[in-house]
């Protein structure tokens, strides 16, 4: 029983994961829709904040080694705009998960 269950834990998310990756080695990041997009952002934001908050633990929210700055830039600056939040906003929440 363990072994299906992570088998369908290593699974989760397997099908975006190889269709994104393929978009972006082909170059065509159009590949996968918008809306396919910001569903999974959605969910996985929603989900990450609650591991976070039930478990005050620090979940990594991406393998460094996998993106670069500029795209943790570029993703973050457009979730701020998204929520209308703004930078003075954001570093009120900066250092509250570090203790």
């Amino acid at each position: 029983m363990v072994a299906s269950v992570q088998t369908n834990a290593t699974s989760l998310g397997g099908d975006f994961t190889e269709r994104a990756e393929r978009a972006l080695k082909s170059g065509r990041p159009d590949e996968v829709s918008d809306a396919e997009l910001e569903r999974v952002m959605t969910a996985a934001i929603r989900l990450y904040a609650a591991k976070v908050e039930s478990e005050n633990s620090s979940v990594r929210p991406v393998a460094p080694e996998s993106v670069t700055p500029t795209d943790i830039v570029v993703t973050v600056s457009a979730l701020i705009r998204n929520a209308g939040l703004n930078l003075w906003d954001v570093s009120m929440w900066f250092n509250r998960m570090k203790r």
